[in-house]
């Protein structure tokens, strides 16, 4: 079986290839090219072999093959490893002398994994391969390489707003919503001061925004022209003003003359 960088996520044993479930691969042959049938000593009349499974060649998200070992059937499991399962079917009942387990560990918690497992004769040597045991006439050889991470999804940087377009928002902050209460009674009081202020002569009057139509007869002078408009003005100097409103009091003055001395 060609080497894969994914670690795996179970070994296993299969009694015929055509045993497995979907995502497994049973190792056939040996690095030599030979057989890899476990043979009738392994308890099945068919004999038996040795499988992997790399999640479907995908990133592995969950339990990942962290270590492999093979013991005799008098040792006690390890702690932390599990019996490797059997396809179809666990056999019961019968004599083997080597067991092999498997220990798996969540991916984001493990190192290093198992990302190969071989079979070889039992004189040969695999470079970058462990050997962890044997079984029948071969040797079991498992490479380990580190885990790669998942990387987390991308997060979006914070963006920084302009002061300009700060102003743009549709939610103020809230100092402004704090001070806004107070500019708001400010300014109704400067307009109410405003509207009844005699002194400003841009005060609001009740006069603001009624439309208004020139009467016809101003129609023909304004067409002509401001200089007509200006020609019938009759400008009075402060003398004439003076003297056509002058009043001297004269009745008041006499009925005051009139009167007993008493009531003056």
């Amino acid at each position: 079986m060609a080497a894969a960088e994914t670690p795996l996520t179970g070994v296993a044993w299969a009694a015929a290839p055509e045993a497995l479930p979907a995502g497994w691969t049973a190792i056939t042959v040996t690095v030599e090219g030979a057989a890899a049938n476990l043979g009738k000593g392994f308890g099945h009349k068919s004999g038996g072999y040795l499988c992997v499974s790399t999640g479907g060649g995908q990133a592995a998200a969950g339990p990942v093959v962290t270590d492999v070992v093979v013991l005799s059937d008098r040792s006690p499991q390890p702690p932390g490893y599990t019996r490797a399962p059997e396809f179809p079917e666990p056999r019961t009942g019968i004599s083997r002398k080597k067991r092999l387990y498997v220990k798996l560990s969540p991916v984001d918690a493990a190192e290093t994994a198992v990302v190969d497992v071989q079979l070889s004769a039992k004189s040969k040597a695999l470079p970058q391969y462990m050997k962890i045991g044997e079984m029948g006439n071969f040797a079991i050889w498992c490479k380990k390489g580190p885990v790669l991470k998942r990387s987390p999804p991308p997060v979006p940087k914070p963006r920084s707003i302009s002061a300009g377009l700060r102003h743009l928002s549709l939610q103020s902050s809230d100092s402004d919503q704090k001070s806004s209460p107070a500019r708001c009674s400010i300014k109704r009081a400067a307009q109410h001061e405003a509207l009844y202020d005699a002194s400003n002569i841009y005060g609001l009057s009740a006069m603001d925004g009624v439309p208004f139509t020139l009467h016809p007869k101003f129609e023909s002078k304004l067409s002509s022209g401001s200089n007509a408009i200006l020609a019938d003005l009759n400008v009075k100097s402060l003398a004439d003003i003076e003297k056509e409103y002058n009043y001297a009091f004269v009745v008041e003055r006499t009925a005051a003359a009139r009167l007993p001395p008493g009531v003056c």
